[in-house]
């Protein structure tokens, strides 16, 4: 690969997915995997095979489907973990195994208990075993922020040698710092004797605010591949985040000299899909993404910006997919242009009927809201391809009594299997009288982590987007609902949260994988 260029690598699927309540359906990795191909990632981590039978699917369903980005599965260095990420791949046009074994002395010690001896035999038998599966192999260090910069470059050696093409170094609990960080990378390169046979990656995590700053850092000393999520989503404090990746090399040119192939007219799009799957909400204030990335409050901003936009912007917010001419439809638009205007914010349909579904929803909207925004659509178009599965439970009517003075009370009816059901309850205020009025029906059990909401846009009419995140005996989901009535939205989500957790595309807690 020419130096002047970093690989992106984007482990929303994997890494992002052990976020809590981050959990994932095949099909809606599905979708972000080709909103990920769509951008031109170079490298889709799609999964942990071995973790889950629906892992395996989903690796598998993307390795058939997406044909212009490399497909990887990750494993630790055990056969049985290779060989099933190597069954998972075997429709890819481009597959890559990323086995990894614990380097620190603490993981060797406390986790592994093994000697370094056994560790580097281990890595080199995993690299090795992958190779005869796959061409392009991927090796991981760990906790290799944490390790005897020795004992890295002897087992880097080592794996580059069975023939890892790939050499990753974690930052995998968030401990480096930027200056530390980079020269670690540069000693790396200029110590180990084959370094130039691999190309030299890293995956840092943000439990310091740190995960990009350590990136950039190890891009200038060497690193040519960085692993990343879109919204920076992770376990903990999460991930690099993909666009702040991307847009800072973008527009730190003269500093970096190296480019990325990554289409950024794209990245507002994934964002927002990523968003409504996971039901983990963008903060207004984050970079590239966020609601106020390009809005200007302060009057000397403003005028400067009207006059030159350059004078308070640093990148235009049309390059990452944000519009301008926001409102674009009402309820006199036809299908035609709606589908025209998706396309221009970067979405398809695979189906007729997916079309018409999504169509026959915005009309729904078109009757409430006046103005249709860009946003709207985003939403509209994530809602429409979460939907893979019948819903056991569906909201009827929800009637709410709200009054100064007096206990709110709310009485819902909902279809349970076709079936009407009606349930009556008060509560400290509307919302939670009305998730007690659901629970007098369905008797879950679940206990409620979290609930937010979120306006799509401005103005009175705007639609809300509730998330409510359920866990039941360990089983965590995020359920969505959005409407312009935001207690009408809070019940949806609800019920989208009982219908995941019913339904057996659920996985166990996603924090059961392991991973760098």
């Amino acid at each position: 690969m020419s130096n002047d260029r970093v690989i992106i690598f984007d482990t929303t699927l994997r890494d992002g997915e052990q976020s809590p309540g981050a959990s994932m359906t095949k099909s809606e990795k599905l979708s972000i995997a080709k909103s990920l191909e769509k951008m031109k990632v170079d490298v889709i981590e799609a999964g942990f095979a071995i973790a889950s039978p629906g892992d395996f699917e989903s690796v598998k369903a993307i390795a058939d489907s997406v044909k212009d980005s490399t497909i990887c599965s990750l494993s630790r260095a055990l056969d049985k973990d290779i060989d099933r990420a190597a069954e998972a791949l075997k429709g890819a046009n481009s597959g890559r195994i990323h086995t990894f074994i614990a380097t620190s002395p603490i993981h060797m010690e406390h986790k592994l208990r093994m000697q370094p001896d056994q560790v580097v035999e281990q890595a080199v038998h995993a690299v090795k075993r992958a190779r005869n599966h796959v061409a392009d192999v991927e090796f991981s260090c760990e906790d290799a922020g944490r390790s005897e910069i020795d004992f890295l470059c002897r087992i880097i050696e080592a794996a580059i040698d069975a023939g890892a093409s790939t050499i990753n170094i974690p930052d995998t609990v968030g401990y480096a710092i930027p200056e530390q960080f980079g020269q670690t990378i540069k000693t790396l390169i200029e110590r180990i004797p084959n370094s130039d046979k691999a190309i030299f990656s890293v995956h840092c995590h943000n439990d310091l605010g740190l995960a990009v700053a350590n990136s950039l850092s190890a891009v200038q000393n060497g690193a040519r591949q960085v692993e990343c999520t879109i919204n920076g989503l992770g376990e903990r404090a999460g991930n690099a985040s993909l666009e702040e990746i991307v847009m800072a090399i973008r527009t730190r040119k003269d500093l970096f000299n190296i480019e990325t192939a990554v289409d950024p007219q794209f990245i507002v799009p994934t964002s927002k899909l990523v968003s409504s799957v996971t039901g983990f909400a963008v903060q207004p204030n984050k970079a590239i993404v966020g609601a106020n990335a390009f809005a200007h409050e302060s009057g000397i901003h403003q005028d400067g910006v009207l006059k030159h936009r350059e004078t308070y912007e640093i990148m235009s917010a049309q390059d990452v997919g944000w519009n301008t001419n926001r409102m674009v439809l009402g309820k006199h638009s036809g299908r035609n242009a709606f589908k025209t205007r998706l396309e221009e914010l970067g979405h398809t349909f695979e189906t007729e009927t997916e079309l018409n579904h999504a169509f026959a929803n915005f009309k729904d909207l078109a009757d409430k809201k006046h103005e249709i925004y860009d946003e709207d659509l985003h939403l509209l178009v994530s809602d429409n391809a979460a939907k893979h599965f019948e819903d056991k439970y569906e909201l009827v009517s929800l009637k709410v009594t709200s009054c100064t003075g007096e206990i709110p009370e709310a009485e819902v009816v909902i279809s349970i299997d076709g079936k009407e059901a009606k349930g009556v309850a008060q509560g400290s205020g509307p919302v939670d009288a009305s998730f007690k009025a659901i629970e007098s029906i369905v008797a879950s059990g679940s206990e409620l982590q979290l609930y937010s909401v979120n306006a799509i846009t401005s103005g009175t009419d705007s639609q809300g987007e509730v998330t409510v995140r359920l866990d039941h005996s360990g089983k965590i989901v995020n359920g969505l609902g959005a409407d312009t009535d935001i207690v009408i939205a809070s019940a949806k989500a609800y019920l989208h949260a009982l219908n995941l957790l019913g339904a057996k595309v659920v996985r166990e807690h996603p924090q059961t994988a392991e991973g760098v």
